[in-house]
């Protein structure tokens, strides 16, 4: 098997909060493996680790939201990538609102979209979730520092090792 770190470790490529809500349980978790991968039709892959909870609930629904966050933005990033849903209700430290389809939308989030799955793809100790942009939110015409995987580096992961 080839390491793909040489690669990978000049990367410096944004963050996201991912989350879902499904049967009245909420989720959400950071997540760095993410992507626009068509511009028409416009879609956008998010890969969800297998030992996440994320995962778990993203697996019984069809929508989820994916925020991006601004660099300045740290305490969202350790409460969705450093604590575990298993253990921690998250929702309760920040303010969101449900979206259209019910997945959480985090109210500090600068921009953010709703998602439908159009289809989920087994990555090895990842899944994809290829989605259909439904809504979405941001700022018009300006630039905002969002946080990326360097900013991101001293998070332990708060969900269980494989």
């Amino acid at each position: 098997m080839t390491d793909l770190d040489p690669f990978t470790d000049l990367l410096d490529y944004p963050m996201y909060v991912v989350t879902a809500q499904a049967d009245g349980e909420k989720a959400g978790c950071l997540v760095g493996f993410a992507s626009q991968c068509s511009i028409q039709p416009a879609r956008f892959m998010v890969w969800l680790s297998k030992a996440n909870r994320t995962y778990r609930v993203a697996e019984r629904t069809d929508r989820l939201a994916v925020h991006l966050l601004h660099r300045s933005q740290d305490h969202l990033a350790r409460l969705f990538g450093g604590e575990t849903g298993d253990h921690t209700d998250k929702f309760t430290q920040v303010p969101w609102h449900a979206a259209p389809g019910g997945p959480p939308v985090l109210d500090e989030a600068p921009a953010w979209f709703i998602g439908h799955v159009e289809s989920r793809i087994d990555g090895g100790d990842h899944v994809g979730f290829l989605l259909i942009p439904e809504a979405t939110e941001g700022p018009v015409g300006s630039r905002t520092p969002v946080l990326t995987l360097s900013d991101t580096h001293d998070i332990d992961p708060g969900h269980p090792a494989n």
